[in-house]
């Protein structure tokens, strides 16, 4: 029987089933190619939006987590919508699974923390936390930070803790700061955020910030900041930011040579993650 031509999901299943080799050479031994794409195929199913999307951003998308070589079940991974494009949002379960992969870890755990959790931290050469959420069935309360902590194989632990400003602060300079991943799914974002600046110290740092956080298009930094006296001096045109930006984007959504930098990777502090107190008591 021929494909309708009007209905999505029968369109997006032909075009997985041709997409299989790619599968097929993307995944992981432990991850069959039937499995991916019935797990995929599920999860747009599930969401009338991704059906929807705009085609070629949901087919990168799937292709990007079989890179990766996790599930967009919910669990591992998730397709989730920004404006009309579809994108791949590892979850933190799925970043655990990439650091624990790595071989370098013997435990590891991504929490968020809520005001009416039990919180002790405790620094110096042995760093260590106690959290002890309410008794099943009490409020937690509002969220007010969060932390990742890890036990290497020599047995050396780490912590890292973020609270709820130092999160926010990486929160407005994301691309998706008031829509997409970071309105749908604070906890998991904010889970990822702390474990990001945790995994700087970890022994492959470099290796998992390229393999793990460089390609979660979720946690990509807006690439054109702007200082404060250049939103005034917009608004004292009668422009506002957006404004600003339009002209500095060509017609197909490239930048232009106004800003020749764009290719560059966001720094630490672009995305607000900078180490230092004196950031973090001005921010």
């Amino acid at each position: 029987m021929a494909t309708q031509p009007n209905n999505p999901v029968a369109i997006i299943r032909q075009n997985l089933e041709v997409m299989a080799p790619q599968f097929k050479a993307a995944l992981p031994a432990h991850v069959t190619v039937e499995k991916f794409s019935r797990v995929a195929m599920t999860a747009i199913q599930n969401n009338p939006q991704l059906q929807n999307a705009d085609r070629a951003s949901l087919f990168g998308a799937v292709v990007k987590l079989a890179q990766d070589g996790l599930l967009p079940d919910g669990r591992e991974a998730a397709l989730v919508m920004f404006g009309n494009k579809a994108q791949a949002m590892p979850m933190i379960a799925g970043v655990l699974k990439k650091i624990r992969q790595s071989g370098e870890v013997a435990k590891i755990s991504s929490q968020v923390v809520y005001e009416n959790d039990e919180f002790v931290i405790s620094y110096g050469f042995d760093e260590d936390v106690t959290h002890v959420p309410p008794k099943l069935g009490q409020p937690r309360g509002k969220a007010i930070g969060a932390y990742a902590t890890a036990i290497l194989k020599d047995g050396s632990k780490l912590l890292e803790v973020m609270d709820l400003e130092q999160i926010e602060k990486v929160r407005k300079v994301s691309r998706s700061s008031g829509n997409g991943p970071w309105a749908t799914w604070w906890d998991e974002m904010a889970r990822k955020t702390v474990m990001r600046r945790l995994s700087k110290r970890l022994p492959m740092s470099t290796d998992l910030e390229e393999a793990v956080f460089q390609r979660d298009e979720t946690m990509a930094a807006d690439l054109q900041p702007r200082t404060i006296q250049q939103d005034v001096q917009a608004e004292q045109r009668g422009g506002n930011r957006l404004d600003m930006l339009e002209h500095q984007v060509e017609g197909d959504g490239t930048l232009s040579d106004e800003n020749p930098n764009a290719g560059e990777g966001p720094t630490d502090e672009q995305r607000g993650e900078g180490f230092t107190e004196d950031e973090d008591s001005q921010a």
